[in-house]
């Protein structure tokens, strides 16, 4: 579904990502793992086109996509998680979740809106008791799950999910993990970047490991959980 071919990627003068080649197939979750600063972010940015590809190819669905602007991307079926949840904490909840669709605004119509919102409303029932609360009044959780839920009211295709966990209480973190086991489940592929490694490769059918912008290791998840660099490097073992 997704191919990346010797990816390049720089802020500037600077190159972030070096010669990164990775799959995802149709209905897995693939995750991603590294220490800060490893580049696992940017790699994301550079799949939705907010940081632009120096070279490689990134392609989508048999579709080469890395000189595609990020709303053309998004419109491919590409939808991102970003690191930080960055919602609008001036709108409400529903305004957030409704920005996640605004590209097929008038397609769906407010019966396609609505019929979406009752969707991510069953996944996430709290945002169904929140939805005129301002989101930026909100438990960092529950932000989390608005998130999501905005992604999910775009209909990807496959959704890139940056650092879920950052900043949430385990059992919170265990509730979000659930719902993207569900979705994959339900069909959804995903690319899952998180720092949590045990995590990130306890969900992953496969996964990479990222160190220095560049990819040195990959396999299956529960390879890579008895792999004694992972071990050392990633789970504190």
């Amino acid at each position: 579904m997704l191919h990346l071919k010797n990816v390049q990627a720089a802020y500037g003068q600077v190159t972030v990502i070096w010669d990164v080649s990775l799959h995802v197939g149709a209905g897995e979750i693939v995750s991603i793992i590294g220490s800060n600063g490893a580049g696992k972010t940017t790699l994301l940015k550079t799949i939705s086109g907010v940081v632009g590809c120096k070279s490689g190819s990134i392609t989508f669905q048999g579709e080469e996509i890395q000189k595609k602007e990020p709303h053309e991307i998004v419109d491919r079926g590409i939808v991102q998680v970003p690191e930080g949840r960055q919602i609008i904490n001036e709108f409400t909840v529903r305004e957030n979740l409704l920005m996640g669709c605004y590209r097929r605004h008038n397609e769906l119509g407010q019966k396609g809106r609505d019929k979406l919102l009752s969707y991510v409303c069953d996944l996430f029932p709290i945002l169904g008791d929140r939805m005129d609360q301002l989101a930026g009044t909100m438990s960092g959780g529950q932000q989390q799950m608005v998130a999501i839920a905005r992604a999910l009211m775009g209909q990807p295709k496959i959704m890139l999910t940056d650092e879920p966990s950052l900043g949430l209480a385990p059992m919170i973190v265990e509730q979000v993990c659930q719902v993207l086991v569900d979705l994959n489940k339900e069909g959804l592929t995903v690319l899952l970047v998180e720092q949590n490694a045990l995590v990130a490769l306890e969900m992953a059918k496969r996964a990479y490991v990222l160190e220095g912008g560049r990819v040195i290791l990959e396999g299956a998840g529960v390879e890579l959980l008895d792999n004694d660099k992972v071990r050392e490097g990633y789970l504190g073992v």
